[in-house]
């Protein structure tokens, strides 16, 4: 991993009089932002790999671009804003490639997002971490995003905008979410000593990206996280219990039936602070913790509400 060039720069922008947002990963997260957008008057352009997904744009409204440079340049051209929910590979930011070259011909961008994760904090055995706590990630994926926020941070430098990071916990909400879990018969409660998560609703990742790109503030970091870290095994017996389904016996983390993917997430814990978000985007959290959040994922998971 690259070490730390230092601290993101500081620029401040205002609001562009004719706002377009381009999508990098027009996807679960994105989606309800770009949405967010199209309702306030926002022109709103996304990034696709196939034909079967330009439609899909297309039918929400969306300018769909294939994702090769001499069709991204014209769309970004016009950008006031880009947003990238993209995850790191192997051999790093997929998007970076594409665009970095044009950096300093989008004479209109002001502000880039970029949809990152907290396992850049690594393991620190359920003890509380926050923006300023040193990056440390113990596993490969956190390391790859590391060095891809340090990429767009330089994207950001080069093309003269405001960089807003965005640190997501577990992502849950609609359609993806423990109530799912059990009423779709697959749910386990795995249990681990000390194994704590941080999560994060759909509905707080749109309000407070949605907040970010409407600001003047200067490039900095946010952790979206909500109030309550919880076991996982808890989170699930919470949702049993609340639709009437049988709990899941508790099963040892060691005896747990696992692929290498879902066993990596147990090698790290920790708490995540959400502070800054709530400070400096003056937002209260909707779902500031699971429990909060469990009436309407029950609503809508079992058909009661649209």
């Amino acid at each position: 991993m690259r070490k730390s060039r230092g601290n993101f720069k500081a620029v401040s922008f205002m609001s562009a009089h004719n706002p377009h947002l381009f999508v990098f990963g027009p996807g679960y997260s994105a989606s309800p932002i770009m949405a967010r957008a199209m309702k306030n008057g926002w022109k709103v352009s996304a990034s696709h790999r196939d034909a079967s997904k330009a439609d899909a744009l297309q039918s929400m409204g969306v300018t769909p671009v294939p994702l090769e440079p001499t069709a991204l340049q014209p769309a970004l051209k016009t950008s006031t804003h880009i947003l990238t929910s993209v995850a790191p590979g192997p051999g790093g930011d997929p998007i970076l490639p594409l665009i970095t070259t044009l950096a300093d011909t989008l004479d209109s961008l002001r502000w880039v997002g970029y949809l990152s994760s907290t396992n850049v904090y690594g393991n620190h055995d359920g003890g509380w971490v926050d923006e300023d706590t040193p990056a440390a990630p113990s596993l490969d994926r956190g390391k790859r995003r590391i060095d891809a926020e340090l990429s767009w941070n330089d994207f950001s430098n080069k093309s003269k905008s405001a960089l807003h990071i965005f640190r997501l916990a577990g992502i849950y909400g609609p359609g993806r979410n423990a109530v799912r879990t059990v009423l779709d018969g697959r749910a386990k409660r795995i249990f681990k000593e000390g194994q704590l998560f941080s999560r994060i609703h759909l509905a707080d990742i749109e309000e407070s990206v949605w907040r970010a790109m409407n600001s003047s503030l200067p490039s900095r970091i946010f952790n979206l996280a909500d109030d309550a870290p919880a076991p996982p095994q808890d989170i699930i017996e919470k949702a049993a219990l609340a639709v009437g389904k049988p709990v899941p016996p508790l099963i040892p983390f060691e005896d747990a039936d696992l692929s290498p993917m879902a066993r990596s997430f147990y090698e790290e814990s920790k708490r995540v602070r959400n502070d800054r978000v709530k400070t400096d985007l003056s937002f209260k959290l909707k779902y500031p913790s699971f429990d909060s959040a469990l009436d309407d994922l029950i609503a809508f998971e079992t058909g009661s509400k649209t």
